[in-house]
């Protein structure tokens, strides 16, 4: 063999030397590529599942808020109208104890009144005994208007009963 055998010979070891490196340089190469990408895919859905129970928390802390104003909104509306009734029950009240006041000035109607709810008092409670409690000035007027009275309820009723008048002082 001779020299330019020889360099020949080597020359092609090099090529084929250089050219299994290169491969080989290729192969980590396309490795660690791919390495990296499934790495970096990771942190991806790693973050964006992060992200996602971020928003999920802070969805759910947004419908908690939304639920308690709502809350906080009929309840609100709740006692305007509990206020509502109240005033209205107050001044019927009131205007039930001014017309009250007024009817007792009027004997005739005052008496039909006293006797209508004494009736109405005794068909609401049903009991086979009740005892009567009134005004000390309206005490002769019950007593005018007890007979009456229990004659109309036993022919509502159809009960027997037991009915009397309390005569203790009232505190106005």
């Amino acid at each position: 063999m001779n020299d330019t055998d020889v360099q020949k010979q080597i020359q092609q070891m090099v090529r084929f030397i250089r050219q299994e490196a290169e491969e080989k340089a290729n192969e980590i190469s396309v490795a660690a590529e791919e390495e990296f990408n499934i790495e970096k895919l990771q942190l991806v859905e790693a973050e964006k599942k992060k992200i996602r129970q971020e928003y999920e928390r802070k969805e759910k802390q947004v419908e908690v808020r939304r639920k308690i104003e709502y809350s906080m909104q009929l309840n609100a509306s709740r006692i305007k109208v509990l206020q509502a009734q109240d005033d209205l029950v107050n001044s019927m009240k009131e205007a039930a104890a001014k017309e009250l006041l007024r009817v007792s000035g009027d004997h005739h109607h005052y008496k039909k009144l006293l006797k209508e709810l004494v009736v109405q008092s005794l068909l609401r409670l049903k009991e086979p005994g009740v005892l009567l409690r009134c005004r000390k000035d309206d005490v002769h007027l019950v007593e005018h208007v007890l007979h009456s009275a229990k004659g109309e309820y036993a022919e509502k009723s159809r009960c027997t009963y037991s009915l009397d008048t309390e005569r203790r002082r009232r505190r106005a």
